[in-house]
């Protein structure tokens, strides 16, 4: 079975209508799992919620007091494209918790799991709340591996089609983290240059032109990406797995199908089968769902049977 940590609570989050980071991305995804073939061999998982301390571990005092009293006050806006509700603040607590959970699951079984939740979290800096994401989930979640479980190599592989610039800040000093990008340049939020590198040479990133599709990432992936991860040789690998790079999307200009996310998931449970898939970016309905299943076809086909 595979884990999939989700809550319909992650639909309180609201946007308003003509917001791309809208509930229906999620139901769009629920739906096509629940009636695929895969749908017996999915384990859902209601997460818990992430602890003020553990937010703490990689936010500001200050971003949580004003996320928080921004929802008790009906909710509004963090920064102009981050919009949230009354009940976010509890949302993406939520969320950040859920990714704590997938950290659980792969740790304690050894296999790939599944974080399916919103609001996303790869742009989220220490003291600021950007670009759809209020929270930084994965950051947060690499930080636990080391606190809570006591790993000492932990690496985000980012494929979301815009640079996670908080995870990379929030990464950036830790020589037993590494953060691993691929996105589309010039584009939002115009971080990810080639010579950012971390403290510890601990970070890559790999800008890639617009209209990029197969072809130029696993090229990238083959010369640059995976070469970096096997000399890291993690002991968890966390995947923002953003699926904006799809081809149908409308906030990039990638030529990403569906299958070439599965494979992409293959290629990194051939290096590692401690794989914690997370959720972030993707805005076509179709193309993200399609391509969710995708990921999780390339999970099951990994994951030994479990007795």
């Amino acid at each position: 079975m595979l884990p999939v940590i989700y809550t319909d609570r992650f639909l309180e989050h609201r946007t308003g209508a003509m917001h791309p980071e809208r509930p229906q991305r999620l139901a769009a995804i629920v739906e096509r799992l629940r009636r695929s073939p895969l749908a017996p061999s999915l384990a859902w998982q209601e997460p818990r919620q992430a602890t003020r301390e553990q937010l703490l571990w990689v936010h500001s005092a200050e971003l949580v007091e004003t996320v928080e009293q921004v929802c008790r006050a009906g909710g509004g806006s963090l920064d102009p494209d981050t919009t949230v509700s009354a009940e976010s603040f509890e949302v993406a607590s939520l969320a950040a918790g859920g990714w704590l959970d997938g950290v659980d699951a792969v740790i304690r079984t050894g296999e790939p799991a599944w974080v399916l939740a919103r609001p996303p979290g790869h742009h989220a800096e220490r003291g600021q709340a950007m670009g759809f994401c209020v929270f930084a989930n994965a950051a947060l979640a690499a930080h636990y591996a080391l606190r809570v479980h006591g790993r000492t190599r932990v690496a985000v592989l980012d494929w979301d089609v815009h640079h996670g610039n908080g995870t990379q800040q929030l990464l950036w000093e830790e020589s037993r983290l590494a953060y691993i990008s691929l996105h589309q340049s010039p584009h939002y939020p115009g971080t990810g240059h080639s010579h950012e590198r971390g403290a510890a040479d601990n970070v890559l990133n790999v800008p890639l032109p617009a209209g990029c599709a197969r072809k130029e990432y696993q090229q990238a992936l083959d010369t640059l990406v995976w070469p970096f991860i096997e000399r890291f040789d993690p002991e968890l690998l966390i995947v923002s797995a953003g699926f904006d790079g799809h081809i149908d999307d409308p906030l990039a200009e990638m030529a990403l199908r569906a299958s070439d996310y599965g494979d992409f998931a293959r290629q990194a449970l051939a290096r590692t089968r401690r794989v914690l898939f997370g959720l972030e970016g993707g805005y076509d309905l179709d193309g993200l769902a399609e391509s969710v299943f995708a990921v999780t076809e390339a999970c099951l086909s990994v994951r030994t049977r479990q007795v």
